[in-house]
């Protein structure tokens, strides 16, 4: 390695990581990190190892891979991971928030000179890189309930006339249009499907069909099938070619797990997340209010035997929809970052491999915005020998173009 990739190398690091993170592991001291940074001083070959073990591992099959991907509003990798395991390869990843381009390349791995794109609507689809599947979990705040009723409350617009956030599924049906991959999977909320009174995604599949692609199908699948929370989110699925794929061989637990899986012993959890007095006060006054009106709102408040409400991005406020009962009077906690990674997938009971170099707001976030990676996984089994026979379709039609490596 030379002296430039280890530079560069070490800006990685620092651009996932803390200056403090990265001088802890390198043990050495913030101030001499700095000074590489600023190249006053060459970064010590001996310190390659220790920078390049803070950076995913390169996948083995990436050398001869079964298919390729891109990965578009990627959030923190939760569909990758899933087509990863199944032998695809990451060939572009696209997703504009800062904060979860961190988590991702924490977790995915990247060559140094590979980055994540930012703002998809800026790249023309042409330069986008060939691909045998896409994936995209397009923004689903104009389609979902909450966000419905709070741009209704606004007097703005929703769904497709939503001109931020509505039309970016345009994005993607340009994309696919341009690149004519062999398959591709989107995912969205619930309440798509009967979002202005199903027109959306009317809208949605018609435009699908449109661009040439057979097999257009969709299923609402809950997440408590593999984790202890019940997470319903739809999942559309098309095929260049119809080679007869169907939802019914889906693999779904009868019994899924429950949350004493995922929960840290309780003498581990630090002081900073069991609910002050005066929030836990506030949680069960708001709550009462409700009751006495009618309505169900209120906190979700579970124990080792529950399966939990859904993990939303504002879990970081006050954390009522999910709140552990330690018991007795003691006041209830919120969930541990490294608890909700369990919780929506990210790593199996017991386990604390999936890196969070961000506040933990930002990973509440994260989180809350995130698929049930597990969910993803499965989907990607039943998909892939579909896939493969797209693949093989198409590499007979010289009007279709392929990639590979």
């Amino acid at each position: 390695m030379t002296q430039e990739q280890t530079y560069q190398l070490l800006k990685r690091t620092c651009w996932i990581y803390t200056q403090n993170d990265v001088a802890k592991h390198l043990e050495v001291s913030r101030e001499e990190v700095n000074r590489w940074l600023n190249k006053k001083v060459e970064v010590p070959k001996s310190y390659q190892f220790l920078l390049d073990s803070l950076l995913p591992e390169k996948p083995s099959h990436y050398a001869d891979p079964d298919f390729t991907f891109i990965d578009l509003f990627a959030g923190i990798g939760g569909i990758r991971r899933g087509f990863e395991r199944q032998g695809g390869k990451c060939v572009f990843t696209s997703e504009w928030d800062k904060f979860a381009q961190r988590t991702y390349a924490a977790n995915h791995y990247m060559t140094i000179d590979e980055f994540i794109t930012g703002d998809i609507t800026q790249i023309p689809p042409s330069n986008v890189p060939d691909h045998d599947v896409l994936l995209a979990g397009f923004p689903c705040q104009p389609f979902s309930i909450a966000g419905v009723s709070k741009k209704n409350s606004l007097g703005r617009l929703h769904g497709f006339e939503c001109k931020t956030q509505g039309t970016l599924f345009f994005n993607v049906a340009k994309i696919i249009g341009t690149k004519r991959p062999a398959a591709f999977l989107l995912e969205n909320v619930k309440n798509l499907k009967g979002h202005d009174k199903g027109n959306t995604f009317k809208v949605i599949m018609e435009t699908l069909d449109e661009l040439g692609y057979d097999g257009i199908t969709a299923r609402i699948i809950d997440g408590q099938h593999f984790v202890p929370q019940h997470r319903e989110r739809i999942f559309i699925v098309g095929f260049r070619r119809d080679t007869g794929f169907t939802w019914n061989d889906l693999e779904l637990p009868v019994d899924g797990p429950r949350m004493a899986t995922i929960l840290e012993p309780e003498n581990t959890v630090e002081k900073k997340y069991v609910l002050s007095q005066k929030l836990w006060s506030y949680l069960k006054n708001y709550a009462a209010k409700h009751k006495a009106k009618g309505n169900g709102f209120g906190y979700g408040l579970v124990g080792p035997d529950s399966v939990a409400r859904t993990l939303s991005a504002r879990y970081y406020k006050d954390g009522s929809e999910i709140l552990i009962d330690r018991g007795g009077r003691k006041n209830p906690r919120r969930l541990t970052p490294l608890e909700c990674s369990r919780l929506m997938g990210y790593v199996k009971p017991n386990e604390s491999n999936f890196k969070i170099p961000v506040s933990d707001m930002q990973a509440y976030k994260q989180f809350g915005n995130s698929v049930v990676a597990p969910v993803v996984e499965e989907i990607a089994r039943i998909m892939k020998p579909h896939i493969i026979a797209n693949i093989k379709l198409l590499d007979k039609d010289d009007s279709q173009l392929r990639f590979v490596g």
